[in-house]
């Protein structure tokens, strides 16, 4: 059976992890920790980084520094993960949701400004399978209308817009780096902060409410209760799991798109045939292979391949159902505007198996199989 994901392993992780337990030091903000924020720093030249225990807590994290209120606004896309809205609804604020682009899967940009009224506090967009949103038209619309912008880069570690990394553009970025995603610790993320006059509520945020970061780095002679906060910190071993990955991270980027542009290359003649679509990357995107995807005709269509692709031993998968068509979408948000492409395009996807140690001959495998389903 070729699975959907296979987590992520350099051979190094076990190594670390002992390092960690050697050095008695496996709760948070170890070396270890201090290694990975550092890395993340030096590779996407944001001013801070703080590892988290998910980028869902990241989101959190940046929801409080952000001050976001009971009956503010909170704009994104409804084709996202739930974490994107939760950590908005959490703070009492109603989330606004707009369509997507049909091409990147994306927040149509375009769209953001007629969402926005007077509660408006943030845009939220999110870098789809770590192709970067249009961050120049977005963070242009936030700037005239005063508005924070907190990216959901959760899938775009290692990816760009514009030659910049995405999750460093808004106020916070926040990334993954959970089990499925390029770089992994199993559960964790990382919130990214731009600017460095926010450094210091997000340690506190971060700490509990205190200010122990402050205490450990000889700032102050006793840690106190400063503001509210939790624990966000992710474990040592975690952090020592991870940093074995990021010191590889160039060539776990580069395996993953030489799979990538190789399901493109065995796959175009389908596209061109009309039977299938293909994923799009705009010139001034880099992204980083987090997902290969096609777009069936439908949604039964797409559920007729995923049963034949599972007798042939491969699993794949559907992604995001949207979520302004759920329960508690329609509870804690509104769709603004018309659903033109995020229902309909959310139907047609169809994710193929996406992993590090996937093998040439597995994607051969796998796109010949749905060569065969289509030319049945």
């Amino acid at each position: 059976m070729i699975n959907f994901n296979v987590p992520p392993v350099t051979g190094k992780e076990v190594e670390y992890m002992k390092q960690a337990i050697e050095n008695q030091k496996i709760c948070g903000d170890g070396p270890f920790t201090v290694k990975c924020n550092e890395w993340i720093e030096d590779n996407t030249h944001t001013a801070k980084c703080l590892l988290t225990t998910s980028c869902t807590h990241a989101t959190e994290m940046a929801a409080l520094l952000a001050d976001i209120k009971e009956g503010d606004e909170v704009i994104m896309p409804s084709y996202t993960f739930v974490s994107t809205a939760n950590a908005f609804v959490l703070r009492g604020a109603r989330v606004v949701f707009v369509d997507i682009r049909p091409d990147t899967m994306n927040i149509d940009e375009n769209l953001i400004e007629d969402a926005v009224t007077g509660r408006t506090r943030a845009i939220a967009p999110v870098h789809y399978a770590g192709v970067g949103c249009e961050m120049d038209a977005i963070m242009d619309i936030a700037r005239r209308h005063g508005l924070m912008v907190i990216e959901d880069a959760a899938q775009g570690i290692m990816a760009y817009y514009k030659g910049k990394a995405l999750g460093t553009f808004g106020d916070y970025g926040c990334f993954s780096f959970h089990e499925t995603k390029n770089l992994s610790m199993g559960e964790g993320g990382a919130l990214l902060i731009r600017d460095e006059k926010n450094v210091e509520a997000a340690e506190i945020i971060r700490e509990k409410g205190t200010d122990r970061s402050k205490y450990y780095r000889g700032q102050v002679d006793k840690y106190r209760w400063q503001n509210y906060g939790s624990s966000y910190l992710p474990s040592e071993l975690n952090a020592a799991y991870l940093y074995a990955q990021l010191e590889l991270a160039d060539e776990i980027t580069k395996i993953r798109l030489a799979r990538w542009e190789q399901y493109k290359e065995l796959l175009t003649p389908l596209a061109e045939e009309g039977k299938i679509e293909l994923p799009y990357i705009p010139e001034h995107c880099t992204h980083n292979g987090h997902m290969f995807y096609i777009k069936t005709k439908d949604a039964g269509e797409r559920g007729e391949l995923i049963s034949y692709l599972k007798q042939k031993e491969i699993l794949s998968v559907s992604h995001y159902v949207p979520l302004h068509s759920a329960p508690a979408g329609m509870k804690f948000g509104r769709f603004n505007g018309e659903d033109k492409y995020t229902t309909k395009e959310s139907e047609r996807i169809l994710r193929l198996p996406m992993f590090y140690k996937l093998t040439e001959d597995e994607v051969e495998y796998i796109a010949g199989c749905v060569k065969e389903f289509y030319n049945r």
